[in-house]
């Protein structure tokens, strides 16, 4: 009976001598378990970076109004020390800033746009670009070609009608009526096809 108790103490302790080892294989002062992955290179897209989109849609001043989302794709990849960052055909949400549609005598058409975000697996990243800004010519030139046109139309019809008397009288009515034409015709509106090329400075710049 006594060497059973004097064993027994040698038996436990000889177990916990070997669950040590693996204890110990655990302990965070370990190397082996305190070496942790290497920390992913944080990407920058710096400010100033060109952003070389295609419009997925058509856009003009006629019916699109400020806030109207569009949506445009990457035409050319971001590039950062030689390697693609962003991949062409990467999708991106702006929206429209400026809408300003075409009087009919005066008034010039404007839209503008920018960019909001893209989306990268499965993340979505927010930008901020400048803005493309499109304004339509003036007007005066064009109305005073059609106003002058009928003038002048107008004229030649009275002096056959009625000699010169007619001529002034034709005069008037022509201009009468290229002002009607003018007014008529003369909306300058600005239209963006799908498919048209834009290009966005980053304003700021971006971590991936």
């Amino acid at each position: 009976m006594r060497s059973w108790i004097w064993i027994a103490p040698v038996v436990l302790l000889a177990g916990c001598s070997k669950t040590n080892p693996s204890n110990a294989a655990l302990a965070p002062d370990d190397p082996l378990v305190s070496e942790s992955a290497p920390a992913p290179v944080e990407k920058v897209i710096p400010k100033g970076t060109a952003l070389h989109v295609r419009l997925d849609e058509s856009l003009d001043t006629r019916r699109n109004r400020v806030g109207d989302q569009f949506r445009a794709s990457l035409a050319e990849p971001v590039v950062l020390e030689g390697k693609t960052v962003v991949p062409k055909g990467t999708e991106f949400l702006g929206h429209v800033t400026e809408s300003q549609a075409s009087g009919r005598l005066e008034g010039r058409a404007e839209i503008a746009l920018t960019l909001d975000s893209f989306h990268l697996q499965g993340r979505e990243y927010r930008v901020q670009t400048g803005s493309i800004d499109r304004v339509s010519t003036s007007h005066k030139k064009r109305n005073a070609e059609f106003i002058g046109g009928g003038a002048g139309l107008g004229a030649l019809i009275g002096g056959i009608a009625g000699g010169g008397k007619g001529a002034l009288i034709g005069a008037g009515a022509g201009a009468g009526a290229g002002t009607a034409g003018a007014a008529a015709t003369g909306k300058k509106e600005i239209a963006l096809s799908a498919e048209s090329l834009l290009s966005f400075p980053l304003r700021s710049s971006l971590k991936l």
